[in-house]
């Protein structure tokens, strides 16, 4: 919590509440159903939250935004995204419906009123939204396919709705399907861990 509270020292204390309970829930909840490698748990906030907060550095949705969390697994980035943002909606979807029940259960602990997980494949969803989220679900150019049907014409934010994946490793052979129109920034150039070399969050407007 340290951590997260050196890089977003604006958090309100319900905020910190909220954030502060993911520990012993995510540790509890992973014992029963494995979202997180066993391996990596101890590095929840490192690893998981903040890196889904990268988002938030990226950009402040406006109040009142609509954002699909896209193979959201257990929660990231869309459950730190939702306490990030509570004016916000998130919709949270994952095709493997033990996940998602860990995403529900986390959310209905800490009374995250403004995020729904469902037990849904992204091709299935209807629902229109400002901006599709995901981490590391699948290549971008095919995620884009899936999402184009789901952005809503609507602006309200700095920037246009759209896609915004959290990546890592080398993107370039990934990237070539929509060169020139994705938008891609490091995540060292705002969180100084070693783990956030060669991780990306890329935006593409939709």
């Amino acid at each position: 919590m340290k951590q997260i509270e050196s890089y977003f020292p604006e958090l309100t204390e319900e905020q910190r509440r909220q954030l502060a309970a993911l520990w012993d829930l995510y540790h509890e909840w992973n014992e029963k159903i494995n979202v997180i490698s066993r391996r990596d748990i101890d590095n929840l906030y490192c690893h998981h939250v903040l890196h889904s907060l990268a988002i938030a550095r990226f950009v402040s949705f406006q109040s009142g935004t609509e954002v699909l969390d896209v193979g959201t697994g257990g929660g990231f980035p869309g459950v730190p995204l939702a306490i990030m943002f509570p004016q916000c909606r998130f919709t949270l979807i994952d095709g493997t419906g033990k996940k998602i029940r860990v995403a529900q259960e986390v959310s209905n602990a800490i009374g995250l009123t403004n995020c729904q997980p469902f037990h849904r494949r992204c091709e299935d969803e209807q629902g229109k939204y400002d901006f599709a989220v995901s981490r590391a679900v699948m290549p971008m150019p095919d995620l884009v396919k899936l999402v184009r049907k789901n952005i809503s014409a609507t602006q309200r934010n700095a920037i246009p709705n759209g896609l915004i994946c959290l990546k890592g490793g080398d993107l370039s052979d990934e990237m070539k399907p929509i060169k020139g129109r994705v938008r891609v920034e490091e995540l060292s150039q705002w969180f100084a861990e070693e783990w956030y070399v060669e991780k990306y969050v890329a935006y593409l407007p939709l």
